[in-house]
């Protein structure tokens, strides 16, 4: 399997900050984009301990959850073991294609994931090759074009440009996950230019102010854009 699982040593971590509460402006532009899910058959691509999965399927959706790490996977099929939602969890490279028989899905969807995966191309060939003809892909992502603020890191490095892509580890005091497992940095036109040749067209995008408490911590950060929300659809 290729690729770099980066959060299977920090899985606790990442897993004890996200709980299963969805009120994260971003997660609930996300899933709003994907509404109405019932009898919808969905793939979550990086999808952690299963945070986004479960709340798809608590909604009448079909769930595959798919990720890189084992830890993380580990963690999901923990959950879904306790409390059943019939959703499938893969350990898998999503850059690379699903394996035969699962496909076509309704809707795809990322949350937050598409800057840990190192081969955006080969995510979004699997993810358009997952899609049904007129089927839908959502994701959430740090806002290409946020430079950060007091103690807090952006898209790109503190003395880097905007234009220089690559990945690369944050070192803002307040970056606590990010500092962790890094980040790649793409241009929004790379995110747009990479969906559009693989035939996933930008049906819908939006960009959620963060929460009160989060700006009010974070006031030099707030006042640019902080999270980008899209939605496409295969054509």
């Amino acid at each position: 399997m290729s690729g770099v699982a980066r959060y299977d040593e920090i899985a606790d971590f990442y897993a004890d900050g996200w709980t299963d509460v969805i009120d994260d402006p971003a997660s609930v532009r996300l899933l709003d984009l994907l509404e109405p899910v019932v009898d919808l058959r969905v793939l979550d691509i990086a999808c952690g301990h299963g945070r986004i999965s479960r709340e798809l399927a608590r909604r009448g959706a079909t769930v595959v959850g798919a990720d890189l790490s084992e830890a993380l996977i580990a963690k999901a099929r923990a959950a879904e073991h306790d409390t059943p939602l019939g959703i499938s969890y893969l350990h898998a490279d999503v850059s690379r294609p699903l394996e035969a028989g699962l496909a076509p899905f309704d809707a795809v969807v990322c949350s937050f994931g598409l800057s840990d995966i190192d081969d955006l191309e080969g995510a979004i060939a699997a993810t358009a090759g997952a899609l049904r003809q007129g089927g839908v892909f959502a994701c959430s992502i740090l806002h290409p074009c946020f430079p950060g603020g007091g103690g807090v890191s952006g898209s790109w490095p503190g003395d880097g440009r905007y234009h220089t892509e690559g990945w690369w580890r944050a070192d803002g005091e307040l970056s606590s996950l990010r500092r962790q497992v890094g980040a790649n940095h793409r241009t929004l036109s790379t995110y747009l230019g990479t969906f559009r040749r693989h035939g996933l067209w930008l049906d819908a995008l939006d960009e959620p102010e963060p929460a009160p408490a989060w700006a009010a911590t974070r006031p030099d950060a707030a006042k640019f854009p902080v999270f980008l929300v899209m939605k496409c659809v295969k054509r």
